[in-house]
């Protein structure tokens, strides 16, 4: 009877999500948008994607028959597989860092009430042998105040699962998928699985750490450089600290303050000084940028009030220091249309201020 029984259910379910199948793909794309809107702009937060999708009713079938199949049939209890599959809906957000998911968390809990969370990190934490999948899922449901809201009333009552997921966790849950029969194998190749989970692990850890690091590194290259404004370029020190990012970056900071100092920029023009230049000591660089500044702001000044659309960034600024301390060596920091348009502009401006080449 209880077998009949649950194919009559089963049935029931395919009919009632073919039939709901339009409105639950509306519903999730309309959840993901929300979601990507609360998460927008999160401090201290990196999300790599958001993506949603509606879970296959064979899955979900197999998911209630593992779950609550044996428990509702042995009390022998009438049952709508629907009533117990609050994932048919699903959100994924994947985040950079795993210090992350307590934020979003937090965040999404300002809009929906929690029916389950499942903590797929904490029990691999706690164990000294096993790995595997790790992140978090929420069951989820509008609150109160964001069900009477007008945008919200057409999925009011509808319950979504939103999984939590650093880069590496999805990453290792999507390799993990394409390995079969990972229990009932010999150890060995158990073990080589367990091995290159925890690699992953230790990849999660190791970026969390490197970028702690690299943000203390910059805090602590950000040092008061007001004495050496007035000072000129001299050769560096065999114990001198050579130019990297994180000093050019600090240093970036404080004479540009608000700018917003794209990595890849950097690195382009580090790699430039260094080996097209041959800058390689950054109290050299920072002195001959704060030496010329004043000239070279006086002339990015002239040149965007004549250009009003024209970009002329600190790195701009910083060529032409450079070219201003060594029109021969630094020829090459401008290209031939702004090096003329600099010199004509020297020419009427600052004329006692030339260097000879």
């Amino acid at each position: 009877m209880p077998f009949h029984d649950f194919e009559l259910r089963k049935q029931e379910f395919l009919a009632e999500y073919a039939q709901r199948l339009p409105t639950l793909k509306a519903a999730a794309a309309s959840f993901n948008a929300l979601i990507e809107a609360i998460l927008q702009g999160l401090p201290g937060v990196n999300i790599a994607k958001i993506e949603c999708r509606v879970k296959n009713p064979e899955e979900a079938v197999r998911k209630f028959k593992r779950k609550y199949r044996n428990a509702l049939e042995d009390r022998t209890e009438s049952y709508a597989i629907g009533d117990y599959i609050t994932d048919l809906i699903g959100v994924r957000v994947v985040c950079l860092y795993e210090d992350e998911p307590p934020a979003i968390m937090a965040k999404v809990r300002e809009y929906f009430d929690v029916i389950e969370i499942t903590d797929k990190t904490a029990p691999m934490e706690d164990s000294e042998s096993d790995f595997g999948y790790k992140g978090i899922h929420m069951d989820l449901r509008f609150n109160n105040e964001q069900a009477q809201l007008s945008e919200h009333m057409a999925y009011a009552q509808q319950a979504f699962e939103l999984q939590i997921r650093t880069i590496i966790q999805d990453s290792w849950s999507e390799l993990d998928h394409k390995i079969k029969y990972k229990k009932s194998i010999p150890t060995n190749l158990k073990r080589r699985i367990n091995i290159l989970s925890a690699l992953f692990e230790l990849a999660d850890r190791e970026f969390l750490q490197i970028r702690n690091e690299t943000n203390q590194a910059l805090a602590l290259s950000r040092v008061d450089t007001d004495d050496e404004a007035d000072a000129a370029p001299q050769p560096y020190a065999d114990d001198s600290e050579p130019l990297d990012a994180f000093g050019f970056v600090a240093f970036g900071q404080r004479h540009f303050p608000g700018y917003d100092f794209d990595p890849q920029k950097v690195e382009f023009f580090i790699d430039e000084l260094v080996n097209d230049f041959g800058v390689r000591q950054a109290s050299w660089l920072f002195a001959v940028v704060q030496k010329h500044i004043s000239t070279a702001r006086h002339y990015k000044a002239d040149f965007q009030h004549r250009y009003p659309s024209s970009s002329f960034n600190p790195f701009t600024v910083m060529r032409h220091c450079l070219y201003l301390e060594d029109r021969q060596r630094f020829r090459r920091s401008l290209r031939n249309s702004a090096r003329e348009a600099f010199e004509e502009w020297l020419e009427n401006h600052q004329p006692t201020r030339r260097t000879a080449a």
